[in-house]
């Protein structure tokens, strides 16, 4: 994907315009986070009450069982969203996918253990211990420059 930025001292309001031969899911998500549509507040349920989740709070967010769930420093929700809207809800330089099935948070990271082959040992800052998938892997390499 280019991007490109053209200064104009004659433009009075940002304006911007994407090129693409067909809409494919890369522009779905530029469309989604340049438009005021989705919110980017993230609400979960635990002991029968609705509680709003700070993005700073998160730990991870997984999916099992049919269900999301976020572990948060405060405990563990269920959310009613998926788990690709929670995605588009989240700051994608704090935020990554490791499976399919579970989101990390990487300012709770721990560290990473590299000494498995073919993927990576995550251990957060709440004792728990998860793996990149293989799929994942190079995506994760590249956001930590390794």
């Amino acid at each position: 994907m280019k991007l490109e930025v053209k200064i104009d001292s004659s433009c009075m309001e940002p304006r911007v315009i994407i090129l693409t031969a067909s809409m494919t899911e890369d522009v779905n998500i530029i469309l989604n986070k340049l438009s005021d549509q989705t919110p980017q507040i993230i609400s979960g349920s635990k002991d029968s009450k609705i509680e709003i989740i700070e993005q700073e709070d998160l730990i991870r967010i997984y999916a099992s069982s049919g269900k999301v769930f976020a572990v948060t420093h405060k405990g563990e929700y269920v959310l009613r969203l998926r788990l690709y809207e929670i995605e588009e809800r989240l700051p994608s330089h704090q935020f990554v996918r490791i499976s399919n099935s579970e989101i990390i948070n990487l300012k709770n990271v721990n560290n990473f253990d590299l000494s498995f082959t073919g993927t990576i040992c995550c251990k957060l800052t709440n004792g728990t211990i998860t793996y990149v998938s293989r799929r994942y892997v190079s995506k994760l390499k590249k956001i930590l420059g390794i």
